[in-house]
């Protein structure tokens, strides 16, 4: 896990990447404040003219005119502040999210598949999306809760420095308090952003477990389960909440005091009753400015006290992304070699597989794959089958050796659970085949054994399915995924224990099916314990351990 000097570094090299959006959002924020001073100014002067000099009201139509330019003025520098931080935070998000996913890209399937879809679809979506109120709003502050009150603490000063010195004297309270109370607000957020990753990888297990849960009765404890994970999210997501109402109320509280303190001393030295320093010169245009800046003067600290939980909330986020990106990623073509010898299609020489925590799990090894043979891999469970297979797939990288493959090799991939979608029947086995018509696709059909399914079917290919098959038997959907590997016309065919959960009848239309796929001309590689299967190969090789051990009588060798 990335610490907060980590994270705050990341965030700012983000950031940096937006200079010149930001710098327009800070240049039209002190635009605004400046419009902001001109409009007070032409208000109280205003005033003055009407109370004491008793100038008569059409004669100050021009300085209402010039009131009313600053008002619109001063909306269209707000709108294009606002424009510009959002502008960046868009860039930002986009970028960020870009990063992460080329990022799971590059962790290759095996790697990818190991975070739970439901935690990463949370860091794509809301955790990305935390970024944005520290981007659009947050760092755009920082600069304009320095530069806003330095401006119209300079204004003050010329009218009156003791005004100006109670503002001074209140300004760093407001800042220092605001940081002890939300010193533990990113803690907080990273608690909430971890809670809500867990609680949608929670929720999405139990609702692809509904099925199982109500064959078993147990939809009432799950149900349970997942109230109990929400409040406890509910509870944490009310932290930040007091942290923020805590920090304002602080912040509102010493802004208000010094508001006052100025209140009163312009009202008494008004009156005469304070004659310390220049507050005998105090006029009512002098005096009513100051009073009509003293809340603008705090403005710009309010509004970064108002975005201040947006970096903490930014934080969080940002350590829960980094870790993710930490992860290291081996590209998947690393150690690609030149085309395979000979005739073969793929190609491992002297590969090695490490695996974090278990250290060697396969090799060095060398193997070959030719035209139109059908390789059977056998050997304990635990052996290292799967992994030679990611490596004939490319899914992952050697740690040694390389991997040679013909240029444009057309790889299709099936194991014991195929991938299928909510959809109909058509658009999942369209997967592979995009343009394929409907004549091919009950083609397919039949010549995997589902024809007759079919047929029985009122919808036909139009028949909706969910997810992950369901609607399906176990052996329908197995022979559904390997008529999708007729229509993909791949090169290279690689199985892991394709028929491991299919009773008798089911795993002998499988065979059926993929001995009628072999005719066809792919190379075929089977990773697999059953018998059946077996039998289809032309050559067969033994794993143990990582390494081959000695093949089967009259089986050709590799070199």
């Amino acid at each position: 896990m990335a610490g907060d000097g980590e994270s705050r570094r990341w965030l700012a090299a983000q950031a940096a990447a937006q200079r010149g959006w930001l710098r327009l959002a800070v240049l039209s924020g002190l635009l605004a404040s400046l419009l902001t001073i001109a409009q007070l100014g032409l208000l109280a002067w205003i005033l003055s003219q009407l109370l004491v000099e008793g100038s008569a009201l059409d004669s100050l139509g021009g300085a209402f005119l010039a009131v009313a330019g600053c008002l619109a003025l001063r909306a269209l520098a707000q709108w294009g502040q606002e424009m510009a931080g959002q502008e960046a935070s868009e860039r930002v998000r986009r970028r960020v999210r870009t990063e992460l996913l080329d990022h799971l890209a590059a962790l290759g399937p095996v790697r990818a598949g190991a975070h739970h879809p439901g935690g990463v679809a949370s860091q794509l979506v809301e955790q990305v999306d935390a970024l944005d109120g520290y981007v659009a709003r947050f760092l755009p502050h920082c600069y304009l809760a320095l530069a806003g009150p330095l401006t119209i603490l300079a204004v003050v000063a010329w009218l009156d420095w003791l005004a100006a010195a109670f503002l001074l004297l209140a300004a760093p309270l407001i800042p220092l308090f605001m940081a002890l109370v939300g010193a533990g607000a990113e803690r907080v957020n990273r608690e909430q952003f971890a809670a809500v990753t867990r609680l949608s990888s929670h929720f999405l297990d139990r609702v692809r477990g509904m099925t199982t849960l109500q064959l078993f009765g147990r939809t009432a404890d799950a149900t349970r389960e997942v109230y109990t994970a929400a409040d406890h999210y509910r509870r944490l997501s009310l932290r930040p909440l007091r942290l923020a109402f805590l920090s304002s109320a602080v912040l509102e509280f010493f802004a208000s005091v010094a508001i006052a303190v100025v209140a009163i001393y312009v009202g008494f030295g008004l009156l005469g009753y304070i004659d310390y320093g220049p507050s005998p010169e105090l006029t009512l245009f002098s005096g009513l400015l100051v009073l009509l800046l003293a809340p603008e003067f705090f403005q710009p600290l309010r509004s970064l006290a108002q975005h201040y939980h947006d970096r903490a909330a930014a934080i969080g986020a940002a350590q829960g992304m980094l870790a993710l990106l930490a992860e290291p990623a081996r590209p998947r073509h690393q150690r690609q070699g030149p085309a395979p010898r000979g005739d073969a299609r793929v190609e491992l020489v002297g590969v090695a597989l490490n695996h974090p925590g278990r250290g060697r799990v396969l090799g060095p090894l060398d193997i070959r794959v030719a035209p139109g043979e059908t390789l059977v891999i056998t050997g304990p469970s635990g052996a290292g089958k799967s992994s030679l297979l990611q490596l004939l797939a490319g899914f992952v990288a050697p740690d040694s050796g390389v991997r040679r493959a013909l240029p444009g090799l057309r790889l299709a991939w099936l194991d014991q659970r195929p991938w299928l979608v909510q959809g109909s029947l058509a658009e999942n086995l369209r997967l592979t085949a995009p343009s394929a018509s409907d004549a091919q696709l009950v083609v397919a059909l039949e010549r995997v054994g589902l024809g007759e399914m079919l047929a029985g079917l009122p919808e036909g290919l139009a028949t909706p399915l969910g997810e992950r098959g369901v609607g399906l038997s176990g052996g329908q959907a197995q022979r559904l995924a390997v008529a999708r590997l007729f229509l993909s016309d791949a090169d290279l065919v690689l199985l892991d224990e394709p028929t491991a959960s299919l009773d008798e009848a089911s795993e002998a239309k499988v065979v059926a099916a993929l001995q009628a796929l072999a005719v066809d001309g792919p190379s075929l590689v089977i990773a697999t314990h059953h018998p059946a299967l077996m039998r289809l190969a032309t050559r067969h090789r033994v794993i143990e351990a990582g390494h081959f051990v000695a093949a089967p009588a009259g089986e050709a060798s590799d070199a």
